[in-house]
């Protein structure tokens, strides 16, 4: 019985350190370092000018408007989740469409129909395929600089600004490969397009 109880309290002990140690101590550790290291980031990125914030560069947002740089396709739902206030809440995710199904092929024909309706400029140019699907995430801030060079026409002409204007913000926009080796160059179009309406310089 001694026993018993003396392991007993034993693993009580070591279960109270540990949580305090994990649980506790561990997190607010890495929290503070975060927040002396790179705050900017361990906040969510989000981009704030004179006291507003517009949103966070590591997510993408929906630009419809013929003047704007366009992203990947997102799969939105404001039905799933609601705030405690019944508020909706806005999710997105991937499509989960199979490729070799019918669905998948007609939404891609779509916003194929609808790329090409606003850029008559680049008919019989191949579309970049990032410009047609979504990302595994449904929220992927990012386009790849063949998606972007392909709207430039119609965002200066909209803009009645030159190309080569609109090219230099995508240029300071554009980040290159993770250590010059790693991954592909892409171009955040949240940053460009607040850019482009000169909240961001």
């Amino acid at each position: 019985m001694k026993t018993f109880k003396k392991y007993t309290l034993r693993a009580l002990l070591l279960c109270v350190v540990l949580t305090l140690l994990c649980g506790l101590v561990y997190p607010l550790l890495i929290t503070g370092i975060a927040q002396l290291a790179f705050p900017q980031k361990a906040n969510g990125s989000i981009i704030e000018v004179g006291g507003k914030k517009y949103g966070s560069t590591l997510l993408a947002q929906q630009f419809t408007g013929d003047e704007y740089m366009w992203g990947r396709i997102m799969n939105l739902n404001t039905s799933a989740f609601y705030s405690n206030e019944g508020v909706p809440l806005l999710y997105s995710g991937p499509s989960n469409k199979t490729p070799a199904g019918e669905e998948l092929e007609q939404l891609v024909a779509a916003r194929v129909a609808k790329i090409q309706a606003a850029h008559p400029d680049k008919a019989g140019q191949p579309i970049p395929v990032d410009l047609v699907t979504s990302s595994g995430s449904g929220l992927d801030p990012h386009i790849s600089p063949a998606a972007a060079e392909y709207q430039v026409g119609r965002v200066a002409a909209q803009r009645g600004i030159p190309e080569s204007e609109v090219r230099a913000v995508v240029e300071r926009y554009t980040q290159g490969r993770f250590l010059g080796l790693f991954g592909e160059p892409t171009v955040n179009v949240l940053e460009v397009n607040l850019a482009l309406d000169g909240i961001l310089q």
